[in-house]
């Protein structure tokens, strides 16, 4: 099976919706997605992501399930009465902290107690877990027993906070890392494949992360 995690396009923020820039990406983008045969499409609920799906599913005279834990990943604490993401950390300061390191633990670290994280992190992990069990792979410890394993391709149209969770429980990763180490640019396509290397058990591979080639293969 493939999973296609896809950011949304330039944002215009103080409107949840798109920039001009952003509107032409999602239309470059759309050309890319029609060509392919989806069996599903999840979307976020913020307008950026849906405006950016619209553009794919209008075309391909499709809908899109609109997922509440497909929203950005906007944990909060609270800092000198400031509003700020939990994981809008500074290299200096979350880089000698080594839990930040564990897939374990990253989540234990004070700060990111007091926001209660792991609670809004377990959505996520139960949310893509719920589209996988539909799709025939089962989550078990850290693997997926495939029931039903297939070559179906599924599309979440999603943000770049919460596309790292994704992938911090499907490829046992911590979170912290991906948000720090990673960026994907809008309308980026990072792309998973199941892998059986035993029959019926199942893990991730993760075969581009932010691919943005659909945004230069223009003629012109």
């Amino acid at each position: 099976m493939k999973l296609l995690i896809i950011r949304h396009a330039d944002p215009d923020y103080e409107k949840d919706t798109l920039t001009e820039k952003g509107w032409r990406e999602a239309e470059l983008l759309s050309n890319r997605l029609i060509t392919l045969d989806i069996k599903e499409f999840y979307v976020s609920p913020l307008g950026r992501a849906r405006d950016t799906a619209n553009v794919t599913l209008k075309k391909m005279n499709r809908t899109a399930e609109v997922l509440p834990w497909l929203r950005e990943f906007n944990v909060y604490d609270e800092k000198s009465g400031k509003k700020r993401i939990c994981w809008d950390l500074l290299p200096q300061d979350w880089t000698v902290i080594n839990e930040y390191y564990n897939k374990d633990l990253w989540h234990t670290v004070p700060a990111m107690k007091a926001c209660n994280v792991i609670s809004e992190a377990n959505k996520v992990f139960e949310g893509i877990d719920r589209i996988l069990e539909k799709n025939g792979y089962v989550r078990e410890g850290n693997l997926y027993r495939a029931v039903n394993p297939n070559r179906d391709t599924i599309v979440l149209f999603c943000h770049f906070g919460v596309e790292c969770v994704i992938l911090s429980h499907l490829l046992g990763i911590s979170p912290v890392v991906l948000w720090h180490g990673c960026c994907a640019l809008p309308t980026s396509v990072t792309t998973l494949v199941t892998e059986e290397r035993r029959k019926g058990i199942a893990c991730f591979r993760m075969l581009a992360f932010g691919d943005i080639s659909h945004l230069y293969a223009v003629d012109g």
